[in-house]
């Protein structure tokens, strides 16, 4: 059955100048600034095609606000998409300056504390989940709103431009008629998430269809090849994009096609697959995927029974797991220097000098591993020499006296006892954090909360006593409430 398509009443030209018409008359009618959301998809690319084409007729002394043009790396994108992506920023941004438009790209990139080696490597957070979605706010929500509040800082208000269609999904065109009707002027829906920011999506009544028959009939103004992108498209099996995310509503990467190679929040990663499986000359790109697969495998062996705080909970008579253990995560730090080292060894020239983690990144998750989790056997240098063969780039931090040999020694007088040996270690750590202090407020509090985080010797023993004490306070507060029965029986009889 054919989908309707948003040509068929007044056919491709006109409903396109219509478009740029609207797009115009938008731009010229305030000083708001305008935040185009890109991603390099089909959608984002045929959204900032139009608003280009558009503002391109206006003469020179009428382009009078910026457009920013702002595209999200979560510093773990699709290798060939973030390439697309980079050489695009960088044709639009050498286009712009040659034909005098007022737009401006910006790549935009999580703090390096909130990249996800740094939370997965470093602090032990699980790979995500559809239950614990920690990487969508830290790697593509916080860039994004931290650029538009920027803007609004600057100029009062921002107005974003987003390639958010309702054919997409009926989630997202649930979500852009409940919006609509909201409208404070014609077109501009104002965003909840964002104070002082409107939302335009000039495609959302075009299909997908519509999508690929203006990015194939209309050149790309900015001078990228447009058949190129359907090329990536072709080379996958199912469609959609990682659209700009603003808030938690928008559909994140995990279930796009062009989004985060690690993405473990979907049960495949098809287009990944298909890549590999179409085209042999992206077979270098295996690595990738099956470090994704292997992130994506039950982990409850590879986690602490206890939570990051220390605490143990209980859910059906069994431990709430919690953050990666010490091992697990040197295991995932040799996995993702393996496959980096492997797809500069294998890949094409042009990836020959592949990151996958930065050295920014590695620096920050030796620091939370020596200084945070107390871990001072520095195990991270001796990890990357013997995976890429080069020692490490960065000196040890000497802000512990504690060195490797400290920690073998402690390991022995432990007599390989895991629970004491994590005990003398978290309390050598709250010695080292309060080292110096004037006043050790706070220390004995410390001490405290790693004696109690050490009470159990394993996770059944943790089951077992927390178990009993469920029982034993339940027993409790079945007494009280007889006595408090026979006390009311007792009352009413007098």
């Amino acid at each position: 059955m054919r989908r309707p398509s948003a040509f068929d009443r007044l056919g491709f030209a006109q409903t396109v100048q219509l478009a740029c018409n609207e797009i115009r008359t938008l731009y010229q009618a305030d000083a708001i600034p305008w935040v185009v959301g890109y991603s390099g998809g089909k959608d984002s690319s045929a959204t900032l095609q139009l608003v280009w084409l558009a503002i391109q007729k206006l003469p020179p002394a009428e382009r009078t606000k910026p457009i920013h043009v702002i595209s999200t790396d979560t510093l773990v994108e699709q290798p060939l998409v973030a390439r697309w992506v980079d050489t695009s920023l960088d044709r639009m941004r050498e286009a712009a300056r040659t034909q005098n438009m007022p737009i401006q790209p910006h790549k935009l990139t999580p703090e390096i504390a909130s990249s996800f080696w740094v939370n997965l490597i470093g602090r032990g957070y699980p790979a995500p989940n559809n239950k614990f979605r920690w990487c969508t706010e830290r790697l593509k929500i916080h860039p994004s709103n931290k650029f538009i509040r920027s803007v609004v800082q600057k100029y009062g208000e921002a107005i974003l431009v987003l390639g958010s269609r309702k054919a997409e999904s009926q989630r997202r065109a649930a979500s852009i008629e409940r919006h609509a009707a909201k409208r404070v002027r014609e077109r501009l829906t104002v965003n909840a998430s964002l104070p002082n920011s409107l939302v335009y999506t000039p495609i959302e009544d075009w299909n997908n269809d519509d999508v690929w028959l203006f990015l194939m009939q209309v050149k790309n103004p900015w001078g990228h090849d447009n058949k190129s992108l359907l090329g990536m498209y072709q080379g996958a099996t199912e469609g959609g994009e990682c659209p700009l995310v603003v808030d938690s509503s928008t559909p994140s990467c995990g279930s796009s096609r062009f989004g985060c190679w690690v993405c473990t929040v979907v049960d495949k990663d098809r287009s990944m697959e298909a890549m590999i499986k179409n085209d042999e000359e992206k077979v270098w790109m295996t690595p990738l995927l099956e470090l994704r697969n292997e992130l994506d495998q039950p982990d409850r062996d590879k986690r602490d029974f206890r939570r990051m705080s220390g605490h143990v909970q209980l859910f059906h008579d069994r431990t709430v797991p919690g953050p990666y253990t010490k091992e697990a995560r040197e295991h995932w730090l040799r996995r993702v220097l393996e496959a980096q080292e492997g797809i500069r060894r294998e890949g094409p020239e042009d990836f020959r000098q592949i990151q996958l983690i930065s050295l920014d990144e590695l620096n920050e998750i030796r620091r939370i591993w020596l200084h945070e989790k107390h871990e001072f056997d520095d195990s991270l240098p001796r990890i990357f020499e013997e995976v890429t063969g080069s020692p490490f780039p960065t000196p040890r931090d000497d802000g512990t006296a504690l060195q490797a040999d400290d920690w073998e020694l402690l390991r022995e007088v432990c007599e390989e006892d895991p629970v004491l040996f994590d005990l003398q270690v978290k309390l050598l750590g709250v010695e080292q954090k309060f080292r110096g202090m004037t006043r050790r407020v706070g220390v004995l509090d410390a001490l405290e909360k790693c004696l109690k985080a050490a009470i159990f010797e394993n996770e059944e023993d943790a089951v077992r006593v927390l178990t009993e004490r469920e029982r034993t306070l339940k027993r409790l507060q079945d007494r009280e409430w007889e006595e408090e029965g026979r006390r009311m029986v007792l009352f009413r009889e007098e």
